[in-house]
């Protein structure tokens, strides 16, 4: 985003020579400096302290909703790219990265203190408050102040959201509090009454927010189409949450998330990016450095040198690549998963993989013929893929390195923490993938939703329609207890939305926390890939179903024996350390 600076300027002193003193002139507000009292006057003074939530935003650790990179060194971990490591699409090894490995495998723990993307940044809500207690007084007309209220409201609500998907009943504070507030030593508000407020706060933003800020599409301001896709978001995760857990009136969010992505996808400005080249498109927008006018990019992050920059691009290995389970579920050109198509060549060596392929497949994993159109590993000259215990290069635990985001010409000739990869927060894609299974999950999902939707996005990569009449009944799936359509609304999700963070809350909306349990592959290792990779010391397994022999990445690991229990592990424990100051909170179910 543009960079947020907070009001700095200086009244300057006016020295008054006076022959004598009064009252009216003692209660005057100083003049060398801003007040709470003298502040809220004009529009510029909202939009300026407005700056500075967008600028506490940006600590993605502590304000996990507005999610690009973090700064410097610690983009290794606090970036987006990287939240799909909670899950089972990447492979993490790296010890900096234990965190990832722990929540995947269900070893986490209570922790002293909050965790990463955890029960902290509380102060970004009392910014949001003390903004909304304090608009009002500005002079200026009600419909300008509601732009910023709206703003606030936003933050608000899509920071409980989030709060509440890891942690279900939360602390919910609308006003300024101080040390003797009662608040702070209250009981956490029930989920689903905290999540009315939240819908509050967003309908309020979709409504007031403008369509646009004349900020010519800069990454500056949310505007009013954001706020629907992140209210499309919040109330598709509720709704499933509460269809798939058990809660009150789950059509009513799922019936509010599909209206919010239709007035996006009817209304709004924004398109798909294409340029009719299925081979390249889809991860071309993700691998550049300056997102300004792009017709599928509702918000975004931008990093520039000298003023915010990241590390992210190199920080690639640590994620360990791309698992056998997120591979296998692309289709095959005929429309069919691997299981059902005479199309699938196999995975005996990795070029196989990727023939008669969902083009995105090419575009997410590397295949050994791009590693020069990539530049990959800055242009090293090697083959790919490279295996722990090869000499030199870029290491995948996996073998599938991922490529998707990859920009070489971001590292090349630059000295360390000064990349610019900026960060896609908000697009056009997720608000297809949304409509469509909001409208899946009410059940009068029809062949013109597909059409208007997945379908669109199918488009892009030029694979087959989805057709209502003919979805496939992909039998790794049968076990899920829904319907084949909604499958296949799963699978795009995962294949479309792959390395921007929303695997793992996925899976706990679905309930779906029994597929952390599998076993995390790699590509197949038998004796032609010993021949073909020598050095490599990675262990193996056998797989159960096809009775190959896979890289297995976590054996012999901590992590070798992943769990899920049913009973505690769909939200986070409480921080010890937030126990012991206000008892009243209560530790999540299980976690005792």
């Amino acid at each position: 985003m543009k960079n947020n600076i907070i009001k700095s300027c200086l009244i300057a002193f006016t020295v008054l020579v006076v022959s004598g003193c009064n009252d009216e002139f003692l209660e005057r507000y100083p003049l060398d400096r801003i007040t709470n009292d003298t502040f809220w006057n004009t529009e510029n003074d909202l939009r300026v302290y407005n700056n500075s939530i967008y600028d506490l935003a940006r600590n993605d650790d502590n304000v996990p909703i507005l999610m690009a990179h973090h700064n410097g060194f610690d983009s290794h971990w606090a970036s987006v790219w990287f939240q799909d490591e909670f899950a089972d699409n990447m492979a993490p090894r790296h010890a900096r990265h234990t965190v990832f490995q722990q929540v995947r495998a269900g070893k986490h723990t209570i922790p002293a203190a909050p965790q990463q993307f955890g029960y902290k940044g509380w102060n970004f809500v009392r910014a949001c408050n003390v903004g909304l207690a304090n608009y009002g007084k500005a002079n200026i007309a009600q419909n300008i102040k509601d732009r910023y209220i709206a703003e606030a409201r936003l933050f608000r609500g899509w920071f409980y959201a989030e709060k509440v998907s890891k942690f279900g009943d939360v602390p919910w504070v609308e006003k300024e509090l101080n040390t003797e507030s009662e608040e702070l030593f209250a009981a956490r508000m029930p989920r689903e009454q905290a999540m009315e407020k939240v819908l509050e706060d967003l309908n309020f933003a979709a409504t007031k927010l403008p369509d646009n800020w004349g900020d010519g599409g800069a990454p500056g301001r949310l505007n009013r189409w954001a706020a629907l896709l992140v209210k499309s978001r919040v109330c598709l995760f509720e709704g499933t949450w509460r269809k798939y857990h058990g809660g009150t009136d789950p059509n009513k969010w799922l019936q509010a998330a599909a209206d919010a992505a239709k007035e996006l996808m009817d209304k709004g400005p924004y398109r798909l990016y294409s340029t009719g080249d299925p081979q390249n498109d889809y991860n071309a927008y993700h691998r550049v450095l300056n997102l300004a006018g792009n017709p599928e990019v509702l918000y975004w992050r931008k990093y520039q040198l000298g003023v915010f920059t990241n590390h992210v691009q190199s920080y690639f290995e640590y994620a360990g690549g791309a698992t056998k389970s997120l591979v296998e579920d692309y289709l095959c050109t005929d429309g069919l998963p691997i299981s059902l198509s005479p199309l699938y060549k196999g995975d005996g060596k990795i070029e196989d993989v990727f023939e008669n392929r969902d083009p995105r497949l090419r575009q997410t994993v590397l295949h050994p013929a791009d590693a020069a159109k990539y530049k990959y590993h800055l242009g090293d000259g090697r083959t790919y893929p490279r295996i722990l215990g090869m000499a030199g290069g870029y290491i995948s635990e996996t073998g599938y390195h991922i490529i998707k985001h990859y920009n070489a010409d971001d590292m090349i000739g630059k000295a360390f923490d000064t990349a610019e990869a900026p960060g896609i927060i908000l697009r056009f894609g997720e608000a297809l993938l949304n409509y469509a299974e909001a409208q899946a999950e009410l059940g009068k999902i029809t062949q013109g939703d597909l059409d208007a939707s997945i379908n669109k996005l199918r488009d892009r990569v030029k694979m087959p329609h989805l057709m209502l009449d003919k979805v496939p009944v992909d039998p790794r799936y049968t076990s899920d207890g829904v319907a084949p359509i909604i499958v296949e609304i799963r699978r795009e999700r995962r294949i479309e939305l792959f390395m921007e963070g929303f695997r793992y809350g996925d899976l706990r909306r679905w309930k779906q926390g029994k597929k952390l349990t599998i076993p995390t592959m790699g590509m197949q290792w038998d004796d032609a890939a010993k021949a073909r990779y020598p050095g490599v010391v990675a262990k193996t397994s056998v797989d159960p179903v096809s009775k190959k022999t896979y890289i297995d990445v976590y054996q012999g690991t901590d992590f070798a024996v992943p769990v899920f229990d049913e009973s505690k592990h769909y939200l986070w424990p409480i921080p010890l350390n937030s126990l012991a100051e206000n008892p009243a909170i209560k530790q999540n179910p299980g976690w005792q």
